[in-house]
């Protein structure tokens, strides 16, 4: 039952994780994993709306799908206060042996800390670092479409963006209106001033969705039937 799964954060802070579990090696954990920055980069150059699909889609996931980037998450996690900053980021990475700037880890962190606090909470380490190939399918897609469509017409329009977007903590500059409408013009492909599902579905697979339409299957179609 979804409404009575685990939130990200309340799996993280359980007791059994905070004070029972093992540490996994955190060096190991960390150069075992060499996607990580590419993914990080990679999330760093979305837009809004992906950026928010990305967060409902990591809170569908069960604990075996992320185990993996907890881990990662603990690792970096220096204090174990549940938060990563810049420097446990920036150590993190150097301990992985990852080839970064300083000025492009500060990007990445701006565009990671999606409600401007300053540090990165577990959600959005998990949208970041999401492997979006094997977890951005079409189920996962049509609950994220189904929370922006508020009124169930099969379509997110302008109005719905802005309600969902515009006064939310996912804000990323004062020219809200225009962030928005960025948006629109990304995923409206059609031009009708709106977003059907193949088109939300296109924008969260880019390049695959680009290059092959017959991977779209009409999952959102046959689950307003």
């Amino acid at each position: 039952n979804a409404k009575e799964r685990y939130s990200a954060e309340q799996a993280l802070s359980h007791d059994w994780i905070v004070g029972t579990a093992p540490r996994a090696n955190e060096a190991a954990v960390l150069q075992n994993n060499e996607t990580l920055l590419d993914n990080l980069r990679s999330f760093r150059v979305q837009n809004r709306l992906k950026k928010a699909t990305l967060q409902i889609i990591v809170g569908q996931l069960d604990e075996n799908q992320i185990k993996g980037l907890r881990e990662i998450f603990t690792a970096l996690d220096a204090n174990q206060d549940g938060l990563l900053t810049l420097q446990e980021l920036q150590d993190g990475l150097d301990r992985a042996g990852l080839d970064k700037s300083t000025l492009e880890l500060e990007s990445i962190m701006a565009a990671i800390d999606t409600n401007a606090s300053g540090m990165i909470d577990y959600t959005e380490f998990l949208a970041a670092a999401l492997d979006k190939k094997r977890h951005v399918d079409e189920r996962m897609c049509w609950t994220a479409f189904s929370v922006f469509d508020s009124d169930g017409d099969g379509k997110i329009t302008m109005d719905e963006l802005q309600e969902a977007l515009g006064t939310s903590e996912l804000e990323e500059d004062g020219n809200n209106i225009d962030s928005i409408a960025r948006v629109m013009l990304d995923a409206d492909r059609d031009g009708d001033g709106a977003i059907d599902f193949k088109e939300f579905v296109d924008m969260m697979k880019e390049k695959t969705s680009r290059n092959s339409p017959d991977r779209y299957t009409g999952y959102g179609a046959r689950q307003s039937q």
